[in-house]
């Protein structure tokens, strides 16, 4: 169905939408081919929320030499009015002979509208070229469109054996600098970092992005049962969202004054509803959600089955039975209990190994 310069054409039109990994949330990453007899005349992606999508940016490039020519997008062409005009209007106009588009717009309420307007128009469109590719560029999008929630991605450090922190309580540094600036990269490309106040009283955070300059940072999240942040805390410099099970007669004015948002999303254990908590990051626009907590926190959101993904580093040491763990969960009689993961990818990053798993 799809020629071998069509592969080539959508390969570069993905890595194209690469360069908007850190940049364009709340809306998806989307890079755009024109292509006329296997000639490149216009390429483009999406850069930040607001400004021109992907296919605009490559029709101006091609000016004329659009007509006739064949246009390769990653996602399917925009069929409304938000921000901008719809891409398939632009490229109806422009004259585009063929659509391929890796995947359909995942949002129900659009979902397919813009191949309907194409083909009507008489455009010749194609969809699934390098779907599986086009989709791991935008977890997060799919997952607010299709779930209603972020894409959860847990990252933890640890040693061989699985310890965070000595039985003490002291943790830095158990992986090396090359692990922690390959941690940034992750927490760049999210919309929002959370952590649980034992992380912030023990080891008082920032947990923001630096050495990458996005022009923005993510949301900080704080899973607070009793709002005991202090408001002196690094990570609520330039604010931060404290989720609590009570606030009682309201937040206490020290964490206002601090910037910081407080929500009440009580849950039936008396700690904050996580799913709640997901569906309220989604309806702020978050797409994909970083977490670096504790063991609680970590064994929480894996009980509650709302890990998507673990970004997990080992460091090569041992620090012994005493150490603190990773997951904080009820202790298993068979193993027929335990928690099954497969393997997307790993990496040796500096002397550290880096494994990204996705729960069976």
């Amino acid at each position: 169905m799809f020629s071998a310069a069509d592969h080539l054409h959508m390969a570069r039109a993905l890595r194209l939408a690469e360069r908007g990994l850190y940049t364009t949330a709340p809306n998806p990453r989307v890079g755009c081919v024109l292509a006329r007899d296997d000639e490149v005349v216009g390429e483009g992606c999406h850069e930040r929320a607001g400004e021109a999508h992907a296919e605009v940016h490559a029709l101006r490039q091609a000016g004329a030499r659009a007509r006739g020519a064949t246009a390769y997008v990653t996602l399917e062409p925009c069929s409304h009015h938000g921000r901008t005009p719809p891409c398939a209007n632009a490229l109806i106009d422009a004259g585009i002979a063929r659509v391929v588009a890796a995947m359909r717009d995942p949002n129900p309420e659009v979902s397919g509208r813009g191949i309907e307007l194409l083909t009507l128009a008489g455009v010749r469109a194609e969809l699934g070229l390098m779907q599986a590719e086009a989709r791991e560029l935008n977890p997060g999008f799919v997952s607010r469109m299709t779930r209603g929630r972020p894409w959860l991605r847990l990252k933890t450090a640890s040693s061989l054996d699985g310890a965070t922190a000595l039985e003490n309580g002291v943790s830095q540094w158990i992986t090396g600098p090359a692990a922690r600036a390959d941690v940034q990269r992750w927490r760049a490309r999210s919309c929002a970092i959370l952590t649980g106040v034992g992380t912030v009283l023990a080891d008082d955070p920032r947990m923001d992005v630096r050495d990458l300059d996005i022009g923005r940072q993510p949301l900080r999240v704080i899973l607070d049962s009793r709002l005991r942040t202090p408001p002196t805390a690094r990570i609520l410099h330039g604010g931060a969202l404290i989720v609590c099970q009570d606030a009682g007669d309201g937040p206490p004015p020290a964490l206002l004054d601090a910037a910081a948002t407080v929500l009440e999303l009580p849950g039936p254990d008396g700690r904050p509803d996580l799913a709640l908590l997901l569906e309220e990051l989604a309806r702020r626009g978050v797409n994909e959600l970083h977490v670096e907590a504790g063991a609680t926190v970590n064994g929480a959101l894996l009980q509650a089955g709302l890990v998507d993904e673990w970004l997990a580093y080992f460091a090569p040491s041992v620090l012994g039975r005493r150490a603190r763990g990773l997951f904080d969960l009820p202790a298993l009689t068979d193993m027929a209990g335990r928690r099954g993961f497969q393997l997307a990818d790993a990496a040796v990053v500096g002397a550290d190994l880096r494994l990204r798993l996705r729960p069976i």
